[in-house]
């Protein structure tokens, strides 16, 4: 590859929609891991545990939908918390060949405890990036995992 077609290939990653939000989640998640390390937790693990609190105990198809995320990577994320016995699997009674997934009482505890620092994460960053445009940040990216935007994406 010749100079110049290195700098273009170089100028079209360095605007690259996909690209870019995903070193902006690197890079966040990297502070909030920092901010989350003496719970024993990454943001990936108390954002999975957050969630599953928030459903109750969701099926793991609506759990994955909830998350953006395939089946296989949500199995493959809450393997940890189920070895470290902060979640659980339980037969879903709706659907036999479903399984839903549970906070234990440890998971319980370990999502109280890393609600504080991720507390603390959230207010470094807003303090950091400024209230007003980390809320417009949530209100943009949240078009972005939209699944209107999904279908209108695919429709073209």
């Amino acid at each position: 590859m010749n100079t110049s077609n290195k700098q273009h290939s170089s100028a079209a990653v360095s605007v690259c929609n996909g690209a870019a939000l995903r070193k902006a989640t690197r890079r966040l998640s990297q502070l909030y891991d920092t901010v989350l390390a003496p719970c024993g937790l990454k943001l990936s693990q108390h954002s999975t545990l957050a969630h599953i609190d928030r459903a109750g105990a969701p099926n793991m198809s609506d759990l994955a939908k909830d998350m953006v995320l395939d089946r296989s990577a949500l199995s493959h994320n809450l393997k940890p918390l189920e070895r470290d016995g902060f979640v659980e699997s339980l037969p879903d009674e709706t659907d036999k060949r479903g399984r839903r997934v549970a906070l234990t009482p440890a998971g319980k505890k370990k999502l109280a405890e890393s609600k504080a620092l991720w507390n603390e994460a959230q207010m470094r960053f807003e303090n950091a990036y400024g209230a007003a445009r980390a809320s417009k940040l949530r209100a943009l990216l949240a078009e972005v995992y939209s699944d209107e935007l999904e279908q209108s994406f695919l429709d073209e």
